[in-house]
């Protein structure tokens, strides 16, 4: 009996390593171009080109978050960067991608992976577009408050989705500040540093 249940648990493991080499690279393909239609979408369409792809580590709250600010370019002029966030919805982790022009303002997002409530939550990908109830389009997080209305802000929550939308904001406030920061940090992407003394 061991035997056959040791067997079985070998094959199976080595059928599904064997599954997991051969997806993982259409996966990665599929990835990628997810990302490269998201980035055209969130920067306004047009011919663009990625022009760097920076990684920016920052601490907030006592914990640190990584973004990847891809900057772009439109007929050799710099646009502005498409920026990946993520922060914990209520059904896991949210992972937007917001686009911003040179002023910080948005020009667009769009959510790269969420884990929210069909029907609920899952509708961030509308509900703060431009023709949404919620819109944040042409807003800029330095002069908008871009927090939920509950919270004193100016954004109407999605209706019974409130932790989905804190979330949502969240993210969008958070790529916007690593974004700046990259933009006054200049190429480098090092972390500012701190004296002690």
């Amino acid at each position: 009996m061991v035997v056959v249940l040791v067997s079985c648990a070998l094959v199976t493991g080595g059928l599904l390593a064997y599954v997991n080499h051969v997806t993982e690279g259409p996966i990665a393909l599929q990835s990628e171009k997810t990302l490269a239609d998201g980035i055209k979408t969130v920067m306004g369409g047009g011919n663009l080109r990625v022009t760097a792809n920076d990684t920016v580590r920052q601490d907030m709250g006592g914990k640190t978050y990584l973004f990847v600010v891809h900057k772009t370019s439109q007929g050799g002029k710099e646009i502005g960067a498409a920026v990946e966030s993520t922060t914990q919805g209520f059904g896991g982790d949210l992972k937007v991608l917001v686009g911003f022009d040179h002023q910080g303002t948005i020009l667009g997002y769009t959510i790269l992976s969420s884990s929210e409530t069909p029907g609920l939550g899952a509708k961030a990908g509308q509900w703060f577009q431009k023709d949404g109830k919620g819109n944040i389009i042409g807003k800029s997080p330095a002069k908008s408050d871009l927090t939920v209305s509950k919270d004193g802000g100016d954004v109407d929550a999605i209706t019974a989705s409130t932790i989905t939308s804190r979330a949502f904001l969240k993210a969008v406030n958070q790529a916007y500040h690593a974004y700046m920061r990259k933009a006054v940090d200049g190429h480098s992407g090092a972390s500012q540093q701190v004296k002690k003394g």
